[in-house]
């Protein structure tokens, strides 16, 4: 038997098991990953009782693998309520033990490289590395390809790409629109002629079936951009408590969409050493590894210092923003910053048509043409490629649209 770790009130008796040596530094860990004192005891106490049935049944390190926790919590069972993160919790333990290398790591699991598998993985690869799309983009490109090879070869250890004819693409599109939402309808299709193209560059049909891909009907411009209102934007800045951690980073990421027009997956790119202090710039990752150095507004630039000296979790990681919530460490996406936007109009009261960030950068570029900026000068700011992209503003710029109104034949009624 070993005595309890020193530093933690979680345990107020002597630890037993094979998993005794381990649990105060496991505990030590929970706290470096900034897991609340309070979620720290819950979680030292549940491995310190996994520990002593591990004891009872006679298992020993490093024979204990992941098929004992299922056993365990059955027993459990009997005796106490179960929460629904104690499988979660044991799994951390089992993971931290694999990295102090008192067990065996997981086993690697085979899996059979079947041909659409194999050319699903080479297609990932060229949207990687000749693409140079995120990775977010490719996780949605690559299912669709999925589902169309799967329509159209049921045998998926038997791929005849080369019998592929436009026919085979229409009936696709045809069939898969009939389910789909317009906006999902139009994904699918960017996706599935990425796919046909890929197909063609590689060799494995001669003819440009992305060109077979019909497209979905939809006007060009039908709608307005989808801007926050000023008040709404300037009230959520308010919600933010900027002296809490929480609410200084919130406070800066809704700073950087509103005065800068970034988009979300470019603020969770963003790293500490994209910030040049001394010359008052910024260096924005961009969609398709398109870089772009764009000055820092003092403000925005005071908010980021105010989050990095007060409100930053210390950690090893270059990204700018962290998790607020243990385990700490980078968002894992760009719905993190849509979350954060969602519950700064919450906090706010404001009930908008659109909750995601993207509003902000459509706000920013209505003020902008409003206050006299053209459509180039927008299009440059935001980092559009295309002309065509901007073209969208000129629906809110009423000023410029008058001057192309027609005078009414009668005169002033």
């Amino acid at each position: 038997m070993v005595p309890s770790y020193s530093g933690s009130w979680s345990l107020r008796c002597v630890l037993e098991g094979p998993l005794a040596p381990y649990i105060g530094s496991f505990t030590k860990s929970l706290d470096d990953q900034g897991f609340a004192p309070e979620s720290s005891h819950v979680q030292t106490r549940l491995v310190a009782d996994f520990s002593r049935w591990l004891k009872q049944i006679h298992a020993v390190l490093p024979a204990i693998t992941d098929e004992h926790i299922p056993r365990y919590l059955r027993y459990r069972a009997r005796h106490r309520r179960r929460r629904s993160s104690d499988t979660c919790v044991l799994k951390r333990m089992l993971d931290f033990l694999r990295q102090q290398g008192a067990i065996a790591e997981l086993p690697t699991v085979a899996v059979e490289v079947t041909p659409d598998r194999q050319l699903l993985d080479e297609y990932t690869v060229y949207l990687q590395q000749e693409r140079i799309l995120s990775a977010e983009t490719i996780d949605i490109y690559v299912p669709f390809a999925r589902v169309f090879l799967t329509a159209c070869f049921r045998d998926r250890k038997n791929i005849q790409l080369a019998s592929l004819r436009a026919a085979n693409v229409i009936a696709f599109m045809q069939e898969q629109v009939k389910r789909l939402h317009l906006a999902r309808a139009k994904m699918m299709i960017t996706a599935l002629r990425s796919f046909l193209r890929y197909l063609r560059y590689c060799g494995a049909v001669k003819c440009d079936l992305a060109t077979a891909v019909p497209t979905v009907a939809n006007w060009s411009m039908a709608s307005i951009p989808r801007a926050i209102s000023a008040e709404h934007a300037q009230a959520a800045l308010a919600s933010c408590n900027r002296q809490s951690a929480v609410g200084s980073r919130d406070y800066a990421i809704l700073l950087l969409l509103a005065r800068l027009g970034l988009r979300a997956g470019e603020i969770v790119a963003l790293k500490l050493d994209d910030i040049n202090w001394d010359s008052g710039s910024l260096y924005v990752h961009g969609k398709g590894a398109r870089g772009c150095l764009m000055p820092l507004p003092a403000d925005v630039g005071e908010a980021i210092a105010d989050y990095l000296q007060k409100g930053r979790p210390h950690s090893t990681s270059r990204s700018v923003f962290l998790r607020s919530v243990a385990p700490l460490g980078e968002f894992q996406g760009q719905e993190a910053i849509g979350s954060i936007v969602g519950h700064a109009l919450e906090r706010a009261g404001v009930d908008t048509p659109h909750k995601g960030a993207h509003q902000f950068r459509h706000r920013l570029a209505c003020d902008l043409l409003r206050q006299g900026a053209s459509l180039t000068e927008v299009g440059e700011l935001l980092r559009h490629r295309h002309p065509e992209t901007t073209a969208i503003y000129t629906k809110v710029d009423l000023d410029a649209l008058r001057t192309l109104g027609l005078p009414w034949p009668g005169g002033m009624q």
